[in-house]
């Protein structure tokens, strides 16, 4: 258990608890600056990645014993304040419907485009005007997996703090670094850095696997109702198709990009042999 004693909050309408359900909105994570990471798994992960929290709430009667329970001293390690809750407090705490008793808040994300470091062959993702954050989150755990560089939002339509984003991405949006901007600054930075700009479309007439993935390279995806806007296109390098043979014209976002992801890990592991 932590060296120096947590918090103890019984009452659901403590200004902590108050705060943590309004966390739930971006005005306030913007407002604050800060995010909400809620999870044992994605608090393990950020943490692996070198987070350090703000404040841990959690609650021994939700967690699954001692062994997720040394997770609060790490935390306390980091110099955050602990808060141990009530399990009806907690509950009412939490972002989820069955809650397993950690929660954290940290600083946003940093993820502007300016300070993204690409090395010389970068492999990239670009996702423009994603709206669901369970997408983004399923593309960033695919990028983590395969691994990519990076993940951009061009023209983002959520912040990368949404809880459900974090919760979709395992937290692998604290793995993979990320970044946002308009999509012609992410076009722009792009053609300065000398990658290219492989866009997915099934207006296209080269299939996926024709398409030279290997080098410095963004695959670009967009929105789940109207794909990568005209713009966008008209500044990629290549458009690619996925071969589909069913009724129905298009995959899910996420899908289509670990399609895409994976065929240009296959191309590039065969360049390294």
């Amino acid at each position: 258990m932590p060296s120096r004693p947590p918090t103890r909050i019984t009452s659901p309408t403590n200004p902590r608890v108050k705060d943590l359900v309004a966390m739930r909105r971006r005005r306030r994570r913007d407002t604050a600056d800060e995010i909400m990471i809620e999870g044992y798994e994605e608090l393990s992960l950020a943490l692996d990645a070198g987070l350090r929290p703000r404040a841990l709430y959690y609650c021994p009667e939700l967690t699954r014993g001692a062994h997720e329970l040394a997770l609060v001293d790490d935390v306390a390690e980091r110099g955050a304040d602990l808060y141990e809750l009530s399990r009806a407090v907690f509950e009412k705490a939490a972002y989820r419907e069955s809650p397993d008793g950690f929660l954290a808040t940290a600083d946003r994300l940093p993820d502007d485009l300016d300070r993204l470091a690409l090395d010389a062959d970068p492999f990239l993702l670009v996702c423009e005007g994603v709206e669901k954050p369970g997408n983004l989150g399923a593309m960033l755990r695919t990028a983590d997996a395969a691994g990519v560089d990076a993940v951009i939002a061009a023209g983002p339509l959520t912040d990368w703090g949404n809880p459900n984003l974090i919760r979709g991405s395992k937290g692998t949006v604290f793995s993979v670094p990320v970044a946002s901007g308009k999509p012609e600054e992410v076009l722009d930075r792009l053609s300065a850095a000398g990658v290219r700009v492989v866009s997915l479309t099934p207006a296209a007439t080269t299939l996926l696997s024709e398409a030279d993935l290997t080098g410095p390279v963004a695959l670009a995806v967009g929105s789940e109702k109207y794909g990568l806007s005209d713009a966008w296109l008209a500044r990629s390098d290549v458009t690619v198709k996925i071969p589909m043979f069913g009724r129905a014209n298009s995959l899910n976002v996420a899908t289509s990009a670990a399609i895409a992801i994976y065929e240009a890990v296959r191309q590039r592991a065969a360049g390294r042999l």
